[in-house]
């Protein structure tokens, strides 16, 4: 028994050591979580809606997107992977909150008119701001996503 353990904990350990080198080349740099009630739903509205890029599904129970250097890892609040598991004191994973990705767009208006036309739901209206307008969405799972258009270049004069 002892044996086979070992093996197990070495073979695992060889291919965490293999995949480590070439996970970390083709990741990016900016990694976001998003926790979901429905991975499948999720993907759809990411693809579809905001133009990311499927990387890579595993059925109901992760998915990973892309778009412009920002990878959306998408977890479902029950399942097999470690995303979903409760904290020790008992707290569980859920969608919501406040904490959001920026997605920036040259044409706030015309996002508004496709995505309202698509049946999204918006938290906000435009929202005139010093730097740039913006509009809070949810996403199905109710995770909030800020379209935003700046007004100026940062850093530039």
């Amino acid at each position: 028994m002892k044996i086979v353990t070992l093996v197990v904990v070495l073979l695992v350990g060889a291919q965490t050591a293999n995949a480590q080198p070439a996970m970390a080349s083709n990741t990016p740099q900016v990694r976001i979580r998003y926790m979901v009630n429905d991975v499948t739903a999720s993907v759809d509205f990411y693809t579809n809606n905001l133009g990311f890029k499927l990387d890579g599904q595993s059925g109901p129970y992760f998915a990973a997107l892309s778009r412009s250097g920002v990878q959306l890892l998408i977890s479902p609040i029950k399942g097999l992977g470690g995303a979903s598991r409760a904290m020790p004191n008992g707290d569980k994973p859920v969608p919501g909150g406040w904490n959001r990705m920026v997605h920036n767009t040259p044409d706030l208006p015309g996002d508004l008119h496709r995505l309202r036309k698509a049946g999204v739901h918006f938290r906000s209206n435009v929202i005139y701001g010093l730097g740039g307008n913006e509009a809070i969405l949810d996403d199905p799972s109710g995770n909030a996503v800020e379209l935003f258009q700046p007004t100026y270049a940062f850093g530039k004069k």
